[in-house]
């Protein structure tokens, strides 16, 4: 397409939802998504440690007492949901919610903003280049094998080899029925960071189209951008409450023993 040209309605929206790639086959990274997540964590990160190094110990107010709120509020969910003793459930617990809103915050911003400002930094126009992380797959797909991961780990440490083993070949029909216990608990296993990771990108993915369909409206579009923004302030919330919920579920279910 040539410099200057208007994109066409598909073109528009398919511009909007690729992303900005270098590699190719399996090892095609996607920039935007490793920057600007990265970008996101670090300022949520040093903007923690600050507020943290700030911190009164009287009453608190403004910042510190809505953060203080957002991390009694994860304590107590893990408190209920997780039964172990790990001291790494908490702040993993807050890493994800607090992460996870942050990048799903990003799709508030209008579609069109932020990529039109980073094509003129860059000098080339119609350039490629998704803002909201939680949309690409690869991301969430990342974030839920790390959670399986640290599940497998964890099983592994709380009940032993020979217990982890136990529990994978004798659950839930006895030791003579092996194979089918170990077949059941290979698709429990598969089906956990497939569903955690869809459940999020499908929501956050379908909430990014309708905001493009409805930039496509051109100044027309207020009177439902606005409805549809502040209603997606309860989704980017929800999503990021489920995503740390099911992590503290599954890491309880790997301490909890099954005979």
């Amino acid at each position: 397409m040539s410099s200057g040209e208007a994109l066409t309605t598909s073109a528009y929206i398919s511009h909007h939802l690729t992303n900005l790639k270098v590699g190719h086959g399996f090892w095609t990274l996607h920039l935007d998504t490793l920057l600007v997540s990265g970008i996101l964590g670090l300022v949520v990160f040093l903007g923690m440690a600050k507020l943290a190094g700030k911190a009164t110990a009287g009453v608190p107010t403004g910042l510190q007492n809505f953060v203080e709120m957002v991390l009694g509020f994860v304590d107590q969910q893990v408190r209920d949901t997780y039964h172990g003793k790990s001291a790494l459930v908490t702040p993993l617990a807050i890493t994800i919610f607090v992460w996870v809103f942050i990048m799903n915050a990003m799709d508030l911003i209008p579609v069109d903003f932020l990529p039109t400002a980073i094509q003129k930094l860059s000098g080339h126009e119609h350039l490629a280049f998704k803002f909201v992380p939680t949309t690409d797959p690869n991301l969430t797909f990342g974030m839920s094998l790390t959670v399986f991961a640290i599940t497998i780990v964890l099983g592994f440490k709380v009940k032993g080899f020979g217990g982890f083993m136990h529990e994978v070949f004798a659950v839930p029909f006895g030791a003579k029925l092996a194979p089918v216990n170990l077949l059941f608990r290979l698709i429990e296993e598969i089906a956990r960071p497939i569903s955690l990771s869809l459940r999020l990108f499908g929501n956050m993915y379908a909430g990014e189209m309708v905001f493009i369909l409805i930039a496509l409206l051109g100044i027309y579009q207020l009177p439902l951008a606005l409805p549809w923004a502040l209603f997606h302030i309860l989704i980017i919330t929800l999503q990021a409450f489920v995503f740390m919920m099911l992590t503290i579920v599954y890491m309880s279910l790997a301490c909890e023993s099954h005979g």
